[in-house]
Parts: structure tokens; sequence; C-alpha cells
């Protein structure tokens, strides 16, 4: 499995690209940052970030999209600034036909340093451990991507089976609940002489 992962920002846009399977050692095949000036207008910027997002899916071809999910922040304007960068990095892959993961970022510091509370320079070192690299990837934008497309490749399979054990258990109490309703009148309408 090929995934992008995205740690969305309006400034800073980390992007990287994980291949491999749970349980097996990971490749990264690409990582870095989609900038934007910070006194460009705000569309203008949105645009920069769609057409490196686009880039990016254009040479690497992932099959799936990893993108942090936004939490409320103390700063009104970071988050704003956070989800926007991030419905644009969710367009992109919706218009491509790929599917799109959302993932906090404690869970992403738990799936790859062992804790939900790791801080940035741990997540580095564990990505820069997973992926065998000389050295963490700069700025901390490009390896908090890395480790987003790790955190799905390592999760991705336990919530498709979690995902298809919720809808079989669906479908077996609709079926169960059909089961159980009478007959309706009119189908069992006997005919009177």
């Amino acid at each position: 499995m090929r995934v992008l992962g995205v740690d969305p920002g309006l400034t800073r846009c980390g992007v990287g690209v994980v291949e491999g399977v749970a349980g097996r050692p990971l490749t990264m095949r690409g990582v870095g940052v989609v900038r934007t000036p910070v006194d460009a207008e705000l569309g203008l910027r949105l645009v920069a970030i769609e057409q490196g997002i686009e880039r990016w899916l254009d040479e690497y071809e992932p099959e799936a999209v990893a993108v942090e999910r936004v939490f409320s922040q103390h700063n009104v304007r970071t988050v704003m600034g956070t989800a926007q960068a991030s419905a644009v990095a969710m367009l992109c892959a919706a218009r491509r036909g790929l599917p799109v993961a959302l993932h906090t970022p404690s869970e992403v510091k738990a799936a790859v340093t062992g804790s939900g509370r790791a801080d940035k320079d741990q997540v580095g070192a564990m990505v820069t451990r997973l992926l065998r690299l000389d050295a963490p990837p700069k700025p901390a934008d490009a390896a908090d991507a890395l480790a987003l497309a790790i955190c799905h490749i390592w999760r991705a399979p336990a919530q498709s089976r979690l995902q298809q054990a919720v809808a079989q258990n669906r479908l077996q109490q609709a079926a169960a609940l059909h089961a159980s309703k009478p007959a309706s009148p009119h189908a069992s309408k006997g005919r009177t002489a």
C-alpha cells in the first residue's frame, strides 16, 4: 500500500509518501513541504496548496491519503487555516476517487512512538528509525506527514476488518428484525366462500 500523508497547514503543509504493509519494513518514497507566502491572499494560498498536493498525487500515485484530523486549539485563526488546508487535501484525493482517512495527532503519535503524548522530536526520531533514514526529515511538518502515512498503513487493515464486522452485524440485526415481524395481513388474505 502506498499512502500520501498530509500534515495540513497554510504556511507549511507537510507531505510524505510511505509504501509497505503492516508488519513489514516500510519505505519512504518522498517527503517535503508545500509552502505558501504568509502575505498572500487566502484564496491564492489554498490554490497553491492544491497545486502542490496535485503534483504529489501525480508523481507518487498513492492508493490512499491520510490527513491529520483538525482538533480544537486555542488559536482560532490557526485552526481555521489548518482546517482549510485539510479540506483542500481531502478534495484533491476525493476528486481522484482515493480513500481519505483522518487521524488525530494523538492517534498518530501513539501508533508511531507508543505514546499519544510524544513530542515532535520523539515522532521525528521514530519516523527516522522506522523508515531507516539517515536523519529526521525537516521541518517537523514533513516528519509528521510521514508519521501520518505510517499510522494509516499500520491501522488500515484493522480498521477495515472492524468496519466489515460492524456492517455484517448491522445486516444480521436487520435480517433478524425482518424475520421477527409478523406477516402483513394483506399478504395472508385467503379466499372466503
